[in-house]
């Protein structure tokens, strides 16, 4: 959701998807890469800075999500990327559910 870091069911469960999969191929980290859209709860130059945080923060949710599915919390990086790396390119200030995403990878 715009502006928010909270996982709704159907990342839950894609979440749980992820974790289960960890333990099936020989996985030595998992990193969970947050991102935003180019807008902001607070417009400005604070935006991008917000943007960073927020990201932060849904890629801290998805890392406890993984955690209770049973991943070790040392075999998980986070980070944050704001409004960089668009995977919709659009223009300044515009809502775009698929930039508001956060991704798993499984090295």
């Amino acid at each position: 959701d715009w502006d928010g870091a909270v996982l709704t069911d159907r990342a839950r469960g894609i979440v749980a998807e992820a974790a289960q999969a960890s333990t099936h191929v020989q996985t030595t980290r998992i990193e969970v890469n947050g991102y935003t859209d180019n807008t902001s709860a607070h417009p400005g130059p604070r935006g991008a800075k917000y943007n960073l945080g927020l990201s932060l923060r849904r890629a801290d949710s998805v890392k406890a999500e993984l955690i209770r599915d049973g991943v070790p919390a040392s075999g998980i990086d986070i980070h944050g990327y704001g409004e960089a790396h668009p995977l919709v390119v659009t223009q300044p200030d515009t809502r775009e559910p698929q930039n508001r995403r956060v991704e798993i990878i499984l090295h």
